[in-house]
């Protein structure tokens, strides 16, 4: 297993502050006091509370877009392809439960990156919402409108950071097929 660097460290203390503070209450000195460091050796390792939101939520949002490419480009039905982007969700929420929290509450707060990070969620949803017509050309989906369902799917899947951790023994991979159940064909008998 890799060692984890302090700019590492730093990245996840932080992440796990401004998911209990919210980003604009946690300070440099919060952080520091949470590593048991003094806050000016903080700086030997990144510039500001700004790179360090910047981190997690870029990288998050980059690995989202590129697993989201992937599965668009597949040769599977769009069934499938809504699957795999469940399971996406849930093993990226179980793996980053602080950075999701950032991702999904403290966008707004980016300052050079929000332009970049905004295209990302953008073709992001994009590259859902031509899953969701493909499947609908298909015949594979009812014909209601993408953005209704992309919006009732991904409303469940970004708040599983939320609840994942209340869950003592979750299994990882029955909550992906619990979730493609529920999501992909409703709860009627």
């Amino acid at each position: 297993m890799k060692t984890e660097t302090r700019k590492e460290e730093i990245i996840r203390v932080a992440a796990k502050l401004f998911k209990e503070k919210g980003y604009s209450a946690v300070t440099m000195r919060d952080i520091a006091k949470s590593m048991d460091i003094k806050a000016a050796s903080l700086y030997n390792h990144i510039n500001s509370k700004q790179d360090i939101l910047e981190a997690i939520i870029i990288s998050l949002a980059e690995q989202f877009t590129t697993e989201m490419l992937e599965i668009k480009k597949s040769e599977i039905g769009a069934i499938d392809k809504l699957k795999q982007i469940i399971t996406l969700h849930v093993r990226l929420s179980s793996q980053n439960i602080y950075g999701m929290a950032s991702l999904n509450n403290d966008w707004m707060h980016l300052e050079e990156q929000m332009s970049y990070y905004i295209k990302l969620r953008s073709d992001y949803e994009n590259d859902f919402k031509h899953i969701l017509e493909e499947g609908i050309r298909s015949g594979e989906l009812i014909a209601v409108k993408p953005d209704v369902m992309m919006f009732s799917i991904l409303t469940t899947l970004r708040s599983l950071y939320l609840w994942i951790p209340k869950k003592e023994d979750i299994n990882l991979g029955e909550l992906s097929e619990n979730l493609s159940l529920i999501l992909l064909n409703g709860i009627n008998k």
